[in-house]
Order: C-alpha cells, then sequence, then structure tokens
C-alpha cells in the first residue's frame, strides 16, 4: 500500500488541527465547558458544532452527496487522530461513537426511506443514537448467538421482549438499532430493527455508573415488554442482524481505534511539555535517560499502532472484512492507550493525578478501551482461529 495521502486530506487534516487548538483545548481548562458526566456540556457542544459545520468540518465519514465529507476510511484514519486530540473533539465533528458507527451502518444497508427518517436527523445534529446489542448473562455480550431478547412476528409487526445493558448513549438517544432474535437458526436467527425513543413498550432501567468519563447518554439497562416493531423499521433484512453487526461492528472498532491513537499522541505531548521544563536534583526530566527511554517507548508503540489501523483501513476500501487487521489494531491500540496515559502520568508526577491536566480523564477513559467491542482476549482468539485456518498464510502479502 501507498502511505501518502492525498493534499485533499491533508487540507482538511490541517482544519482540524487548527480548530482542535483554537476552539477545543482552551475548553478542557474550563470546569463549566463539562457536563456532569465528564463530556462537553450541551450548551457547549451546540456551540462547536455549529462552528465545525460551519468550517466544512462535519460528518466527514459520510458520502459527500448526503452532506458528509466523502472520506474513505484511510482519510478518516488521518482526520479521526486529529480530532481526538482534544477529549472533546469526535463529537464536536459527529464523529463519535456510537452515532459514528450508527450513521455508517445506515447510510450502507439502509433503504432510502430508512435513510430519509433514521439517518438523516443524525448527520444534521438534530437527534443521538445508539444501539442495543449486549445483554446480562445468560444473553449475549462478545459471543451475539447468546442473544436473548426475541422479536415475535405477529401480522405485520414484530413484538420485542428481553434485556439489554451497558448500551452507549441510551439515556440521550432518540434512535435505536436493536439487534433481537428472530428465530432459533445458528446463523440466520437474528435480525436488525430501527425504533424511536417515544415509543411505548420498553424502559431505561438504569444508567450504569462507570468509573470513567462518559459519552452523552451514558451506559444504559434497558427493558422490552411489547415493544411493537413495524416490517419497514427492519434493517438489512429477516435474519441478517449478523450481517448487519459485523457490518457495523468491524469499521467502528477502527474508528475507535483511530481515536485512541489521537488521545495517546496528546498523552506523550503533555508528558514531554512537562519533562522539558521540570527539573529534579539539577537535570531537566527531558534529560534523563529513563524518561527519554519512556517517551521512545510511546512513540514506537503509537507508530506502530498507526501502520496497524492504516493497513486495516485499506484492506476496509478494497471491501474486504479485515477481521484480522481489525483485531490486531483493536488490541494493541486499546493497550497503548492506557500505557501512554499512565506514563504521562508517571512522568507528570502529582501534576498528572490531579485534574490540572485531562490525562487522568484519559487514564480513567482508557481502561474500556480494553473491553468495548470486544475484550483483548476475545480479539486473540479469533486471531488464532485465523491462523489455525491459514496456517503460514496467516502472513501472506496482497499480491497484484
Amino acid at each position: 500500500m501507498d502511505f501518502t495521502i492525498s493534499p485533499e486530506v491533508e487540507a482538511t487534516r490541517q482544519k482540524i488541527a487548527a480548530f482542535v487548538e483554537r476552539e477545543l483545548l482552551p475548553l478542557e481548562s474550563q470546569k463549566e465547558a463539562y457536563d456532569a458526566h465528564g463530556n462537553i456540556a450541551p450548551s457547549y457542544l451546540e456551540t462547536m458544532r455549529a462552528k465545525a459545520r460551519a468550517e466544512g468540518l462535519w460528518a466527514l465519514q459520510l458520502p459527500k452527496e448526503i452532506g458528509g465529507g466523502g472520506l474513505n476510511k484511510q482519510g478518516m484514519a488521518v482526520c479521526y487522530e486529529e480530532m481526538n486530540r482534544s477529549i472533546f473533539g469526535p463529537v464536536v465533528f459527529n464523529s463519535a461513537a456510537p452515532d459514528d458507527g450508527n450513521m455508517m451502518v445506515l447510510a450502507q444497508l439502509g433503504t432510502e426511506a430508512q435513510k430519509e427518517k433514521w439517518l438523516m436527523p443524525i448527520m444534521r445534529g438534530e437527534v443521538r443514537s445508539s444501539i442495543a446489542m449486549t445483554e446480562p448473562h445468560p444473553g449475549g455480550g462478545s459471543d451475539p448467538s447468546m442473544i436473548q431478547t426475541r422479536a415475535e412476528k405477529k401480522g405485520d409487526r414484530y413484538i420485542v421482549t428481553g434485556r439489554k445493558w451497558f448500551i452507549t448513549g441510551a439515556e440521550d438517544a432518540s434512535l435505536f438499532i436493536l439487534i433481537a432474535r428472530t428465530s432459533d437458526d445458528p446463523r440466520h436467527g437474528l435480525t436488525s430493527f430501527l425504533y424511536h425513543k417515544d415509543q411505548p413498550g420498553w424502559r431505561i432501567v438504569r444508567r450504569i455508573g462507570i468509573m470513567g468519563p462518559e459519552e452523552h447518554g451514558g451506559h444504559c439497562e434497558l427493558e422490552f415488554d411489547g415493544l411493537e416493531i413495524p416490517e419497514e423499521n427492519i434493517l438489512g433484512g429477516v435474519g441478517r442482524g449478523l450481517k448487519v453487526t459485523q457490518t457495523r461492528l468491524g469499521p467502528a472498532r477502527l474508528t475507535h481505534c483511530m481515536r485512541w491513537l489521537g488521545l495517546s499522541k496528546r498523552c506523550v505531548e503533555i508528558a514531554r511539555e512537562y519533562a522539558e521544563r521540570r527539573e529534579g536534583f539539577g537535570v531537566r526530566l527531558a534529560d534523563r535517560e529513563t524518561v527519554q527511554v519512556m517517551l521512545g517507548e510511546l512513540a514506537m508503540g503509537i507508530e506502530i499502532g498507526r501502520l496497524l489501523v492504516m493497513k486495516a483501513a485499506w484492506e476496509l476500501d478494497r471491501g474486504e472484512y479485515a477481521q484480522k487487521q481489525i483485531s490486531m489494531a483493536k488490541v494493541h491500540v486499546a493497550n497503548l492507550l492506557h500505557k501512554a496515559a499512565d506514563t504521562a502520568i508517571q512522568i507528570n508526577g502529582a501534576r498528572g493525578y490531579s485534574t490540572d491536566t485531562v490525562l487522568e480523564w484519559i487514564y480513567r477513559y482508557a481502561r474500556q478501551a480494553r473491553l468495548v467491542d470486544g475484550a483483548d482476549e476475545v480479539h486473540k482468539m479469533v486471531l488464532n482461529r485465523a491462523l489455525a485456518k491459514e496456517d503460514r498464510g496467516f502472513w501472506s502479502w496482497n499480491v497484484a
């Protein structure tokens, strides 16, 4: 693959970088800019989103014909990394989870009517969305075949009963993608549905407290007790729910990595800035070999992560699923983010542990990275299965 990027992508990256520097980084030190859960407050978000839209930095991952930026996955890798130099970045540019993945799967699999009704309001920033997939035991988590929530067909409607939990963004979401069981077929037993928050027959049981800062709408437990969904709100076809989840989760895992690389680089930035000016025992931290080794190791880890992400993005742009490449990127970058935050806190000492920088925010956020969209161990199992199947071909090169 060619690692050069187009002048258009570079111009977009530069615009994002300037916007983050000018508009977002100053907000991070203003207490009133945060909501009660550690994210950007709604009033500030509305203002920043209007500015981003005015500068043409809005929903860059979506096709141009519907108002997006038309970036392919490789372009997204470049731009998402730049966005998340700020902890507020992705949501300001309408590129944050779960809206990001939901918009992409609706754009790819939705009918024209579904795109107009469900995709466009999210794309315009009028509403937020969520995807309801994960369930409490004995339901499905990383293994979707265990999903228990059922949708029984009655006439031209499906009646949904069951439970979901750790549903990101649910409290603030208006539009939902729901994965439910419509048969016991091992491959075609799941179906993806669309529903609106105002429909009766479901409720939010609780917003689950977590150790880190939260996305807008938190992580919630949901109960379904007679939610009626018309056939027209089936996404991708009856029994095609597994296909929908594969289409959505693969790229979404990779976009997480793109954003986490930006946060990892920000950790290094804060650590280097402090090490350059902080002295102890007559020596700057930056001149101590131990600190140089710590920062050099992080720099190498970040570049390895960027290469893994770009290789996976390249595969996706070629029309491949890139399951191996995405799993490798997911494991590496998730662990890298935690290491970057931990190392930066160590270099900053008490300052890093305080709220004087965003390092403690990133550290709390980083621990979830090894769990969301598949735990490390699940992705390593995926890689081992591929190794067992492909043998030495696991490491083969693409031939023109």
